[in-house]
């Protein structure tokens, strides 16, 4: 949406990427300079890594709200799916480039991130960031995060039921629109059974066909 690109001053766009698109996550984290890197991984900067990380982000279901300015991501928040081995609660991670921090981006993307969870019913979010990353543990903490510190790193739940509800949490028009045929079937759908249900109401027939008697 626009609006909030505008409000905040940046030229881009923030949208959800598709799976297509992610290879643009990849892009993205490996051009994080060391510290930034480091901040996101909690000390993994191997590219290596990343290239795993961003592939399996293709396709373990994970959402990605990307602020992109001239076909590039520059930002990034993930919602990653609960895993009940590693992870009991959806997990959620940020990156942001040095060139468009300081400008409240964080918070937007943040903001969104929580819109996508209480959209797919979801409860709660957990929050992991190294225990050096000061911008993030301040962002969770504003969107109320209680972070404790343990074994080098930061985490927290944020209570989705605490926030408030917004219009995109509860319909999302990206999803009508990349699906119109389906969206037009199911409208169709409704219209048929619902004129079904008040013909019955009013004791309408149809008349037999002949040959029938």
């Amino acid at each position: 949406m626009r609006d909030d690109t505008i409000a905040i001053g940046l030229p881009g766009v923030i949208r959800r990427l598709d799976r297509q698109e992610m290879p643009l996550l990849r892009e993205h984290l490996l051009r994080l300079d060391t510290e930034s890197r480091h901040d996101r991984f909690n000390g993994f900067t191997d590219e290596g890594f990343i290239e795993r990380y961003a592939a399996k982000c293709a396709t373990d279901g994970t959402i990605v709200i990307a602020y992109l300015e001239d076909g590039k991501v520059l930002a990034a928040a993930e919602l990653h799916p609960a895993d009940d081995e590693n992870s009991p609660l959806p997990e959620v991670a940020f990156s942001v480039e040095r060139q468009v921090r300081r400008k409240g981006l964080g918070s937007v993307l943040f903001r969104r991130l929580i819109e996508e969870g209480q959209r797919k019913g979801y409860e709660s979010l957990r929050v992991t960031t190294g225990a050096q990353n000061e911008a993030m543990r301040s962002l969770a903490n504003k969107f109320g995060a209680n972070l404790t510190f343990r074994h080098g790193e930061s985490t927290g739940e944020i209570d989705l039921r605490k926030q408030p509800a917004t219009a995109a949490a509860r319909f999302n028009p990206a999803e009508v629109f990349a699906a119109p045929a389906a969206f037009t079937q199911a409208v169709a759908r409704f219209n048929r059974d619902y004129w079904k249900w008040w013909l019955r109401m009013v004791g309408w027939r149809s008349p037999m066909p002949r040959g029938s008697r």
